[in-house]
């Protein structure tokens, strides 16, 4: 009842707060919802504001970082600047007077306000900002006196990753004097150091003028903002009417400049302020004025385009552009022409058809094309002479140059500069400007050219000169420029020539009305639509379908418009599988877009430079078939067979694959091809082998194609002759040993269909042929044939693998083990053995042909083979840990062997239970039960024990692919429900450990780690995980050793309530001296092993179990003895000598033993083990004096610490036997000396004039020490 009541009243509220919204200001409705964080902000402000004064840096730093979120979005914040701007504005001015610029304190006070004003400069632009700064006339010389203020400081030189405020403080100053300059009254007046200076009156410049001059002149040199916010400064200035004199002296200050070219960064830079301060002069300027100072101007600028100094610089280029239309324009008259295309309004459906039939007057007067068509005779399109420039021809000649440029800024100024000055010029003119913007399309041309041609029709076509007539010379263009794309060397140009394509298209879509757009659109549209399909780059798709959009959204009833841009939507687009596949072939449904669509994949995508482009493109082309089969069929193909011979790579490539695609398509969708159409089809792979297309160059890239041709035809079931079944099944088995594993993947999938269609009803002898044949190269000194042969075998049907299923089973298990030679072990053989064999069980032992084939002796005999050598051959093949220059190539077998384990757990256990059905069923009938034990469950509980406990063992391994493919199979196995898997022990413990849901982060070592160590409770899985557990503990890997380690600890440390505390200790140590015992010698596990021991006597845990902490230590000794003897790897005797350090410790009758072996290192061959001995044993007599008499603790103390064990080995072995006779050790009960009994005796045999120190270089140099 709460809900119901409480739910009314908030539905009212929401339609309370719409009305509100809707009878709301739009300013109130900005403030409202776009700045979110607009409390924070405003927060802010008002401490600032209260205290006059940012208290605190960060605040100004937190703004900025607010603001920085909306580059994009500015006009989110352009609601809230009055209330920004102002009061920090206000601030600025009130505090600059009452402190006075030559206040120590005053920059420090203004910097972050200027931070934040500045940031908002960046966001929404310096013209919405400056409405909001004061503009009093006494705060010229204010401002003036700050900028000066702020010019003499010098820059912050601490290097700081955040702003220090001054660079924002001068833009600032500066963007506040370029409105305060726009005073409407003589600055001479309001200048008060004339009284002061000897001003001459008219016949010199206000002093105060001087200074922002001089000012300006200096930043136009510097590389910062500061440059653009000063030619602002001198463009309001120095086109004041009182500032002629100033204006001649910076012209001729400009000349100056521009004239003398210096190859220095700083007279670049000033270059560059000059050239931008001119542009924006006369772009603010009067033409009178301006006109006398345009030959010299004019001159200079022509002249430095054509200079290596503009060659080198883009943004040069660019503001000499600019600078060349601005005196363009200032040479022609401000006229709006007669000839301008008006379109009278946006339509937006039939619906409205009758509005423009009432705008149809307005916009015949604008432009009466009904009624002057082509003629250029007839009275719209005749115009008044016009007085042209001289230079003007030059000018124009400069931007069409720019039109060429090989930087995209420059281009697109100078696009826009083509269409302001055609604005200004006479139709005839403008046309002739048309005529050279066209010649930028011609075949010679590059790809710069290309693309500021369409950079220029769309500024033509926006600004109304591009008028209809002529569009019949544009659109051909434009629809080449929609399809270019230039190949050079492995990649293509044009991508940004297509979006500029696009862009004129949108243009078109904006300028024109529907009347006259109806025929263009018709045109484009089609085009427009392929590129936005089938376009690489995903900026050309989208900005094809934005115009296409922009034109259906305003040219009125375009058929099927609104369906069409609802499918070619923006995210829709962003992938090219999905535009390729899903979003062209629901537009191609539509009339006219099919055969367009088709002539785009055949001429350009099929043979594109992208190989994965042609692939998709051949799927693309086989998507269309259903629309019309007769089409494709009789038409594509044929013009796809000869393709497949072409001596383009590309194109053969493509081609090859889209006959494929094409032929299974038409197949799929019921259609029969004739046979003279399958002999052709038949006919392409020999043909291609006769042209011997496999060699060379892109023979690879064939190989992949032919065997999926060869993969299409087989499911499509094209009928082929005898010769020609035998030929490809030869280029199958060819691809079969090439070492490409993608081309080897791409045949066996051929295989497998190939065999079905074709060879299912072959007699006995081609079946045995194929069968031993791959059997036999199950053997082959080549690995790739060893490769490619597994994976067939694991394809056959059953019907071959019938013929002779326990050879098979036999070869693949002994394939699947590490090869005995050293020169024949391939890690991908052993992985695609693993996975053909359990291809070969599971087609052995489908249900549904298991009894036709086999009688009951022989489907017993199967799964015993498959329960024994099977499991025990995949068993073994987890413990491949074989390592080459690539790492741990033998965790691939691993993760293939957990897979393989767990498809045959489900073949042991479906067939356990269809025996256990039939035994039921016999039991029924008879009542006679003997026989009913006769057959043993092929899956019991050791089975299913030595399944999860070795997946376990992986899931807690140093990899975390491999950990996070065990959990998956673990949680699989116990939460499968086709097939039950019983016999597990512990399952309620495991499920609850490894839950059904899939979003456990199980392969995360911290999420993994501390759930299945609490297996070590369980002694049927703890042996199994304290194995895995010890790698991951004892690795190199700090973040896992860290998860695993904590993860043990927490678990040893934890108190159970049932059993002692050490139960836990026990236990663990128990299977440690396990593992030791079990990987004798595997130094892959007994260093890992070794460290862990470290590690855990480090916490002081093992050492303290009582009777069993002697027992441990023993086994531990034993283990060292073994391991350590003769061993030349230094982490694994660093790790032993730490240990022998803490046994040697504990107060215990193992620790004699324990410190005997010590002390024997301290006569090692290499000086960094003696040193490392020696330090163990110091901290041994620190911590232990019952090993060295009371009396001699001091002088063996001082022996080890006196001695250099890194020195002379001569003088090492006799302190060691000074160390011994003080310890209260019997040498012939030293276990440590006969394990270097046998090495002394192997060294005896070599030549006494051995060097030891030339041993020991020979060891430095390959151990990296």
């Amino acid at each position: 009842m709460v809900a119901t009541e409480e739910e009314p009243i908030s539905v009212s509220a929401a339609f309370q707060a719409e009305e509100d919204d809707e009878l709301a200001s739009k300013e109130r409705i900005l403030l409202k919802y776009f700045l979110i964080e607009w409390s924070i902000v405003k927060s802010i402000l008002d401490d600032v504001v209260s205290a006059r004064r940012f208290s605190d840096l960060s605040a100004a730093y937190k703004i900025r970082s607010i603001m920085d979120k909306y580059q994009e979005q500015g006009q989110l914040v352009e609601p809230y600047l009055e209330r920004i701007v102002s009061p920090l504005m206000l601030i600025v001015r009130t505090r600059t007077a009452e402190l006075g610029v030559n206040s120590v304190e005053i920059l420090e006070l203004l910097k972050p306000i200027c931070i934040v004003l500045y940031s908002l400069v960046t966001v929404c632009g310096y013209k919405s900002v400056l409405k909001f700064f004061p503009h009093q006339v006494s705060d010229l010389e204010l401002a003036v006196a700050l900028l000066e203020k702020c010019h003499d400081s010098g820059a912050a030189k601490a290097l700081r990753q955040e702003s220090t405020g001054e660079m924002e403080t001068k833009c600032i100053t500066l963007l506040w004097l370029s409105i305060l300059v726009l005073i409407p009254f003589d600055i001479s007046s309001v200048d008060t150091s004339i009284a002061n200076d000897n001003y001459a009156g008219r016949d010199e410049l206000p002093p105060l003028v001087m200074r922002i001059l001089g000012l300006c002149k200096d930043y136009l040199s510097n590389a910062g903002p500061m440059r653009t916010m000063a030619g602002l400064l001198l463009s309001r200035l120095l086109t004041r009417p009182d500032m002629l004199k100033a204006f001649t002296s910076f012209t001729d200050w400009s000349h100056e400049v521009l004239s003398s070219i210096e190859d220095t960064v700083g007279d670049h830079f000033r270059l560059l302020g000059v050239v931008e301060a001119l542009a924006a002069i006369f772009k603010a300027g009067s033409p009178p004025v301006l006109l006398n100072v345009v030959p010299i101007l004019w001159n200079d600028t022509s002249a430095l385009m054509k200079s290596p100094t503009a060659a080198r610089s883009s943004l040069l280029r660019k503001y000499l552009v600019k600078l060349t239309q601005r005196i363009g324009l200032t040479c022609l008259p401000h006229r709006l022409p007669a000839w301008q295309y008006v379109s009278s309004s946006s339509i937006l459906g039939e619906s409205i058809s009758s509005k423009v039939k009432q705008d149809s007057d307005r916009e015949s007067h604008s432009v009466n094309i009904e009624s002057c068509n082509v003629s250029e005779d007839t009275s719209c399109l005749e115009e008044e002479q016009m007085d042209v420039p001289e230079i003007l021809e030059d000018i124009i000649e400069l931007l069409l140059s720019g039109l060429r440029d090989t930087d995209t800024v420059v281009r697109w100024s100078a696009a826009k500069g083509i269409g302001r000055v055609t604005s200004r010029l006479t139709y005839c003119l403008s046309d002739e400007i048309l005529s050279s913007v066209l010649e930028l399309f011609s075949t010679g041309e590059g790809d710069g050219s290309w693309h500021g041609g369409c950079l220029a029709l769309a500024e033509l076509a926006r600004r109304g000169l591009l008028l209809p007539v002529s569009l019949s010379k544009v659109v051909p263009v434009i629809v080449k420029a929609l399809h270019y794309d230039i190949r050079r060397g492995p990649h293509s140009v044009g991508s940004h020539v297509r979006d500029a394509a696009a862009y004129v298209c949108w243009a078109f879509g904006r300028a024109y009305s529907h009347r006259d757009m109806k025929t263009v659109l018709e045109q484009l549209s089609p085009h427009l639509l392929t590129v936005a399909c089938y376009d690489r780059e995903v900026n050309c798709r989208r900005a094809a379908a934005a115009a296409f959009q922009e034109n259906v959204g305003r040219q009125g009833n375009f058929p099927h418009g609104i369906d069409i841009v609802n499918t070619a939507d923006y995210f829709a687009l962003s992938s090219r599988a999905n535009s390729y596949l899903h979003v062209a072939v629901r537009i191609a449904q539509y009339d006219g877009y099919l055969y367009q669509f088709v002539n785009e994949l055949l001429q350009s995508k099929i043979c594109h430079w992208d190989k994965v482009l042609r692939e998709l493109s051949a799927s693309a082309l086989a998507a269309l078939v259903k629309y019309e089969p007769d089409y494709f069929a009789n038409t594509i193909l044929e013009r796809l067979v000869p393709c497949t011979l072409s001596t383009d790579l590309c194109m053969r490539h493509g081609a090859t694959l889209a006959a494929g695609e094409l032929i299974l398509a038409l197949n799929e969708h019921n259609y029969v091809l004739s046979e003279d159409k399958q002999k052709i089809a038949a006919g392409i792979v020999p043909a291609i082998e006769k042209a011997r297309l496999y060699r060379g160059k892109g023979g690879e890239i064939m190989r992949y194609a032919v065997s999926r041709f060869i993969e299409c035809i087989a499911r499509a079931q094209i009928y082929l002759t005898a010769k020609v079944k035998r030929s490809l099944l030869d280029a199958i088995n060819e691809n079969l040993r090439h070492p490409n594993s993608h081309i080897q993947n791409a045949a066996v999938e051929a295989l497998k269909h190939y065999i079905r269609a074709y060879y299912l009803s072959a007699d006995g002898k081609e079946i045995n042929d194929i069968l031993s044949k791959y059997l036999e190269q199950l053997a082959d000194s080549n690995v790739a044939a060893r490769r490619g042969s597994a994976l067939a075998l694991g394809v056959l049907p059953f019907e071959f693998l019938v013929k002779g299923w326990k050879s098979v089973i036999t070869k693949l298990c002994s394939s699947c083990e590490i090869e005995e030679n050293p020169g024949d072990r391939d890690a991908e053989a052993r992985v695609n053995a693993v996975k053909g064999l359990i291809f070969v069980c599971e087609t052995l032992t489908e249900d549904e042909k298991l009894s036709g084939y086999f009688n009951g002796e022989d489907v017993v005999s199967l799964f015993l083979l498959i329960r024994n050598e099977v499991m025990n051959s995949l068993f073994k093949a987890l413990d491949d840990y074989s390592t080459d220059n690539r790492g741990d190539v033998g965790s691939w077998v691993r993760e293939a062997a957990m897979d393989g384990l767990e498809k045959c757990t489900y073949v042991l256990c479906k067939r356990d239970s269809i025996e256990q059905v039939k035994r039921s069923v016999s039991e029924i009938h008879k009542n006679d039960c003997s026989d009913s034990g006769a057959i043993n469950a092929y899956f019991d509980s050791i089975l299913a024990n030595k399944i999860v406990g070795s997946i376990i063992k992986q899931a807690v391994e140093k990899m975390d692919k491999l950990r996070e493919s065990a959990a998956r199979i673990l949680r699989r196995i116990l939460h499968n429900e086709t097939t039950f898997v019983p016999h597990i022990p512990e399952r309620e413990v495991l499920q609850c450990m490894v839950p059904s849901e899939a979003n456990i982060k199980l392969g995360v070592a911290s999420c993994s780690f501390p759930s299945f160590v609490q297996l070590l409770k369980f002694s049927c899985y703890s042996k199994y995980l304290v194995s895995g557990l010890v790698i991951s503990i004892g690795g190199l890997q700090d973040s896992l050793r860290k998860a695993s380690l904590g993860a043990l600890l927490d678990y040893l440390q934890s108190v159970e309530t049932e059993n002692h505390d050490d139960s836990r200790v026990f236990s663990l140590s128990e299977d440690i001296l396990w593992v030791l015992q079990q990987y004798r010698k595997c130094d892959r596990i007994i260093i890992p092993t070794f460290k862990t021991i470290e590690i855990l006597f480090s916490k002081k845990i093992l050492l303290n179990m009582k009777d069993q902490t002697s027992i441990f230590c023993s086994g531990v000794l034993d283990s060292l003895v073994t391991e350590l003897r003769g061993s030349k790897d230094f982490s694994k005797l660093y790790a032993g000598i730490a240990i022998l350090g803490y046994i040697a410790s504990i107060l215990d009758p193992i620790n004699v033993r324990a410190f005997a072996n010590l002390l024997n290192f301290l006569a090692h061959r290499y000086p960094k083990i003696r040193k490392s001995a020696a330090e163990q044993v110091y901290l041994v007599l620190l911590q232990n004096g019952s090993l060295v008499a009371d009396d001699k603790v001091d002088e063996a103390v001082e022996i080890i610490t006196e001695t250099c064990w890194e020195g002379d080995a001569e003088e090492a072995k006799n302190r060691k036997l000074q160390l011994r006779d003080m310890a209260n050790v019997v040498t012939s009960n030293v276990v440590g000396k006969e394990g270097r009994d046998e090495p002394k005796k192997v060294m005896d045999q070599t030549p006494k004039t051995a060097d030891e120190n030339a041993l020991y270089s020979s060891l430095v140099g390959s151990a990296g020490f």
